[in-house]
């Protein structure tokens, strides 16, 4: 079956901004990160791997971000993988001779869901909203991506061949969860520039996926002020910001990720997460630090994002 744009689904309604004080200077709280991906991704797995693509439908609006999806129709899903924030699947199959992948980055208010095709003359969206892409799959299943404001993006590569479509994901450092993520290539690349170590957390070249809400609480379990110069890091320090890293990425999958007041991000069930219940400082600005029961949680702007965290306990 051709691949054809149809009529956008579904309404450009705006999104909410996460509640209290964490929402960024007038931005959108910045979910998906790497553990809401990685959760997503997982639970993708066998819904997708060995699935055929049959039809596909994506919005034509002109701010929507899609590259060459017409070549998904015949190929065949063989797996679902994840780079930092993007997810990444091989696709096997297909009339053509090139190996390609699906590139999906759900930006900061997509989400996907899996459900039953819908006949024809009926919602194709079962009733969702926003949907700006489906896939039909050979099991009479569709995936369906929804994203009310447009930041995603749904693009059909060459293998590794990311330069001119996603070139985010050609420059990606380390994933932080790999043994590729060593303390020897972490402080290497601290050693090499002043900028505030926050600022370099959020640099995907270093460390692959971290954004601004995990970039705070990573700070704050290692005990390091966001704004201090990455340069002056002893070894004792960068060990403890690496283990930060592994940790509370960790901890943050094992939650399903962040939800936050906004709602913007479910998993394929439609359910949120629950490590938000575990942020020490982000959106916490003005309440007394539960780490060491002294400080206040201060908000600052640190690299043009908005930062929490406690003067007393972080140095």
């Amino acid at each position: 079956m051709p691949a054809v744009a149809g009529r956008a689904s579904g309404g450009g309604g705006t999104t909410g901004r996460h509640e209290g004080n964490g929402a960024g200077l007038g931005s959108l709280a910045g979910v998906p990160e790497l553990p809401e991906v990685e959760s997503v991704r997982r639970q993708l797995v066998p819904r997708l791997t060995g699935r055929r693509i049959v039809a596909v439908w994506w919005d034509p609006h002109p701010h929507a971000r899609f590259h060459a999806v017409e070549r998904l129709v015949g190929r065949r899903i063989d797996a679902v993988g994840r780079r930092g924030k993007f997810l990444v699947c091989p696709l096997g199959g297909g009339t053509e001779d090139a190996d390609l992948e699906l590139v999906l980055h759900l930006g900061m208010t997509g989400s996907l869901r899996v459900g039953a095709t819908c006949p024809d003359g009926t919602d194709p969206d079962a009733g969702l909203s926003h949907v700006r892409a489906r896939l039909d799959l050979d099991d009479a299943h569709t995936l369906r991506f929804r994203d009310p404001r447009r930041f995603g993006r749904l693009s059909v590569v060459a293998d590794r061949a990311y330069e001119q479509v996603v070139p985010t994901l050609a420059i990606l450092g380390p994933e932080p969860l790999s043994a590729a993520f060593t303390v020897d290539g972490f402080a290497a690349g601290l050693a090499a520039t002043r900028a505030p170590v926050k600022a370099r957390l959020l640099d995907q070249r270093l460390v692959a996926g971290v954004g601004n809400i995990y970039a705070d609480e990573i700070l704050h379990r290692a005990r390091l002020r966001p704004d201090r110069s990455a340069d002056t890091l002893d070894r004792r320090r960068i060990v403890g910001l690496h283990d930060a890293v592994v940790g509370v990425l960790d901890e943050a999958i094992a939650a399903g990720g962040s939800t936050l007041g906004d709602a913007q991000y479910v998993d394929l069930m439609g359910k949120g997460g629950s490590y938000q219940e575990e942020h020490r400082v982000y959106g916490r600005a003005g309440e007394r630090c539960s780490t060491c029961g002294v400080g206040w949680i201060r908000r600052s702007v640190t690299g043009g994002r908005g930062t929490h965290w406690c003067g007393v306990c972080q140095r």
